[in-house]
């Protein structure tokens, strides 16, 4: 292991949640009603709530990310979340480099939690 390896985390975290939050920020400005009809139309049940969820995850939960707040937990709906995307994707005959670079940058911030650069490693040591 090297001096950096510690970081990992943080670098996986920007990444993986800047990418989610620019995705998520632009749904957000589309509307629940907008992402609900495309939902619609390829074939998810309750697209409305799943617009919800999907908005929640890729604004809320990519805030936190980038943060080191419930990073594990955030990074697991993330990958759910994905794997729904490649599922769909697939079945659409497109391509899912996004989605499966996403997909798996989860899975390592899952592996790798927080981080030591983390807003969550405050309140780790003071016991908060």
């Amino acid at each position: 292991m090297n001096a950096l390896t510690p970081y990992a985390a943080f670098f996986m975290r920007l990444a993986v949640g800047g990418v989610f939050l620019i995705h998520g920020w632009s749904k957000f400005h589309r509307g629940i009603a907008a992402i609900a009809g495309f939902f619609g139309t390829v074939g998810i049940p309750f697209p409305t709530i799943g617009a919800f969820i999907v908005i929640v995850v890729e604004t809320i939960g990519a805030a936190c990310v980038i943060l080191g707040l419930f990073t594990r937990a955030w990074a697991a709906c993330m990958m759910f979340e994905m794997a729904i995307a490649m599922l769909i994707q697939l079945r659409g005959g497109h391509n899912i480099e996004l989605e499966g670079l996403l997909f798996a940058g989860a899975l390592t911030l899952i592996a790798l939690g927080d981080g030591p650069l983390s807003v969550a490693v405050r309140f780790k040591h003071t016991g908060m």
